[in-house]
């Protein structure tokens, strides 16, 4: 039986979605972001531009991280929440564990190259100086029924991240 969803979780999700389908203005993976900070002001945000920009690195989690670190004037982002749409890749979980970010929120899971507990549990790995916090699942079906919709309408084999 599925855990029950904190409101406040669900809520961010939705703005992370929000994001999501800015993307698709560029023709980028809806994969959209935002950090959280304890008191409820948003950081950081951002989506996927890998399209837009032509950068490989320009996932979504990196573009809210990058977002966070200038608006707070410090890499250390330790009293944070980072909501994204699409379990994050080993890259983004990379970048989440140099920032410092203590608690990642995730709706789809990613079965192809997932790092939070799919295809790799990075965030957890207890060989690792950090260890986040990671709550799955939350608005799954929204965030899986775009990534479908926009995989359905553009035929293409790219895959989400």
């Amino acid at each position: 039986m599925p855990l029950p969803v904190d409101p406040v979780d669900q809520e961010w999700m939705r703005r992370a979605l929000d994001e999501a389908r800015s993307a698709l203005t560029t023709a980028d993976v809806p994969v959209g972001a935002v950090i959280v900070t304890a008191d409820g002001r948003i950081l950081g945000a951002g989506r996927n531009e890998r399209e837009a920009r032509q950068d490989p690195t320009a996932h979504a989690e990196l573009e809210a991280i990058r977002a966070a670190a200038t608006a707070s004037g410090d890499w250390h982002l330790t009293d944070v929440t980072l909501y994204v749409t699409l379990e994050p890749c080993v890259m983004c979980a990379g970048a989440i564990l140099a920032a410092r970010i203590p608690r990642v929120v995730f709706g789809a899971w990613d079965d192809k190259a997932g790092a939070a507990g799919s295809v790799y549990d990075v965030l957890r790995d207890r060989r690792l100086n950090h260890r986040v916090e990671v709550v799955p699942g939350v608005d799954a079906d929204a965030c899986s029924a775009l990534l479908t919709e926009f995989f359905r309408g553009d035929g293409s084999e790219r895959r989400p991240g």
